[in-house]
């Protein structure tokens, strides 16, 4: 009796002290981007902070923007500390054709110093002026934005399913634990080049109408300028139907956590992260 007694003890003293951990982590604050050109963001927005918020123990805040066009800009980012108080930023916007320096710099500035990032889709092909179908050159007036995406992308193809490959022969944390899938009609971006800073973690291909295949990498993880920062980027997510499917669920989630640092080498997420525990 005094043994079960101690043993039960110890077990009660195990739930009690798994549980007390849970409930001291506060929700992540993550601040979603969400606007501008060529997708049904106000359908989207919704999406995404549906799929974060029933997945993880966070809250999700909309900064979206009036204009619906390639120069859409964002109220928030017209104040230095724009990131301030939150763990992470989601960039799901579509602005090429906003050239401001100052403005880009504005944004690009609290992920230098250290503030992580997820950036889905058409971020890929935000903020680029001068020669951008060509190779940029780090330290480049117009190289800032995609250094902090790690990948340089231009356009797409045509609007035709994604057969997601991971490659797994990278083990990495975000993906190790997935399954290749097939996405709805989607848009495939292209690479013009990957900077060495980043890693790959799926390919995309599509077969197109004459038959040819079409593949780029679109799917990777990226660490920032001096600190490091932690940057993952899924070019897929063209339609709010993309973005809902579980499998696109099941990868954001992993990258949100992976860079805020909270997910095992195994793939599994630090206590008191996920919705529910």
């Amino acid at each position: 009796m005094i043994r079960l007694g101690k043993t039960l003890c110890f077990a009660a003293f195990g739930l009690l002290t798994s549980l007390g951990t849970s409930a001291e982590v506060e929700p992540l604050k993550i601040l979603l981007i969400n606007g501008g050109c060529c997708h049904d963001y106000p359908l989207q927005g919704p999406v995404i902070k549906g799929v974060v918020e029933e997945r993880l123990n966070a809250v999700v805040t909309i900064a979206s923007s009036p204009s619906k066009k390639t120069d859409a800009r964002f109220e928030v980012y017209e104040n230095d500390n724009w990131a301030e108080g939150y763990d992470l930023i989601i960039h799901n916007e579509c602005s090429a054709n906003v050239t401001d320096p100052e403005y880009v710099n504005r944004i690009l500035n609290v992920h230098r110093e250290g503030v992580p990032a997820v950036n889905i889709h058409c971020a890929m092909h935000s903020y680029r002026w001068g020669k951008f179908k060509e190779p940029v050159t780090l330290g480049e007036d117009n190289a800032g934005w995609f250094e902090m995406i790690g990948v340089q992308s231009s356009g797409h193809g045509p609007k035709f399913p994604v057969k997601v490959d991971y490659n797994q022969e990278a083990k990495h944390p975000i993906t190790m634990n997935l399954e290749d899938w097939v996405t709805p009609v989607g848009e495939l971006y292209n690479n013009i080049q990957i900077f060495d800073t980043a890693t790959a973690l799926a390919t995309g291909s599509q077969t197109l109408k004459d038959g040819k295949v079409a593949e780029a990498v679109i799917v990777w993880s990226n660490l920032y300028g001096p600190n490091k920062t932690r940057i993952f980027s899924a070019s897929i997510g063209h339609t709010s139907e993309e973005i809902a499917d579980e499998n696109f669920a099941k990868l954001l989630v992993q990258g949100i956590l992976w860079s805020i640092d909270k997910l095992n080498n195994d793939g599994k997420p630090d206590e008191g992260y996920v919705a529910g525990e």
